[in-house]
């Protein structure tokens, strides 16, 4: 066996190791399944590593942590764009950053199983079932309700498609979306306070960036109909938190359906965990067996190939 140490973080599950062939790689493999806290501790906890995966944008590699892990020499992320890792500061230590095929599916049938749950009060059944209960709540018709999709890019389309399947009137909004965009996936294009205002439930789809931070903040949730659900599955940043927590409780909408958030792991006294009118998930929208098998499989090859001097799938 070879001298090269490979890290592969973030397996929260405990599920990595079954799902490539690590052993072929011929190098010590090591699977950290707890988060590995701040940047201080981060560093120390890989210091002895010439490889690491990284699990999407679970650990931040910024210049300050990457200058302190001289010994790395091959970062791959799942996925080909992490906004988690400073790929010049990288590039300026001598670290190739590497990618994998992302499917992306998985996501948008998160989504729309999350505003199935939410139409149907799901929760709230299975839970008085489970306490020995019965029906307690009346839920609502997908069919004929409008569904605003802000961002129709690869994810945000399949959602569109999802919902034009259950009948659904569908329309979307995002700054740069054409009208020739929005004809080609078969929806509406809106101004943006026209999706709040009369969307029955509003999901987001679009990349964190400047632009895009607190895009949906207390003035947008103002506009939404009060008995509307807003889904975010994309990058916890979009949202203003504490406007989405002063607009549940004081009724301005029905409630959320989030599966990102601003701090991941959520803190344990995060409102977002007790709150009944929102739905929290654990950013799970990659997290399945055939995703992960493309992940995993790809970050092999990644590493053999670099093991070969002939990296691939460099991130730019």
């Amino acid at each position: 066996m070879s001298n090269i140490q490979i890290a592969v973080l973030d397996d929260y599950q405990s599920v990595a190791s079954g799902c490539a062939d690590w052993e072929g790689l011929d190098c010590q493999v090591t699977f950290i399944s707890d988060p590995l806290g701040e940047r201080s501790s981060i560093a120390q906890a890989l210091q002895g590593f010439d490889v690491i995966v990284a699990m999407r944008e679970r650990t931040r590699f910024d210049a300050g942590l990457l200058d302190g892990l001289p010994r790395l020499k091959l970062l791959i992320t799942t996925g080909m764009r992490n906004a988690s890792i400073d790929v010049d500061a990288a590039r300026r230590n001598g670290v190739i950053v590497c990618g994998t095929r992302s499917p992306g599916h998985a996501t948008a049938e998160l989504a729309f199983g999350l505003i199935q749950t939410v139409a149907r009060g799901l929760i709230a059944e299975a839970a008085s079932v489970a306490s020995g209960g019965w029906q307690v709540g009346l839920g609502r018709d997908l069919r004929g309700s409008r569904l605003g999709v802000i961002g129709l890019g690869r994810l945000g389309s399949q959602v569109a498609r999802f919902g034009q399947t259950f009948g659904m009137d569908v329309v979307s909004w995002s700054e740069n979306l054409t009208d020739e965009r929005a004809h080609e996936v078969g929806v509406a294009s809106v101004s943006k306070a026209e999706l709040l205002q009369t969307s029955d439930f509003v999901t987001i789809h679009l990349r964190l960036s400047e632009r895009t931070r607190a895009l949906i903040g207390t003035d947008e949730l103002r506009l939404m109909k009060p008995d509307a659900y807003l889904i975010n599955t994309s990058r916890g940043e979009i949202v203003v938190e504490e406007a989405l927590l002063d607009a549940v409780r004081t009724e301005a909408i029905a409630g959320a359906a989030l599966d990102v958030f601003g701090q991941e792991p959520l803190p344990t006294d995060h409102p977002f965990r007790f709150d009944p009118r929102i739905l929290a998930t654990p950013h799970i929208g990659y997290v399945t067996r055939e995703t992960y098998a493309i992940f995993y499989s790809d970050a092999v090859d990644d590493i053999r190939a670099w093991l070969d001097d002939a990296p691939t799938r460099i991130l730019e």
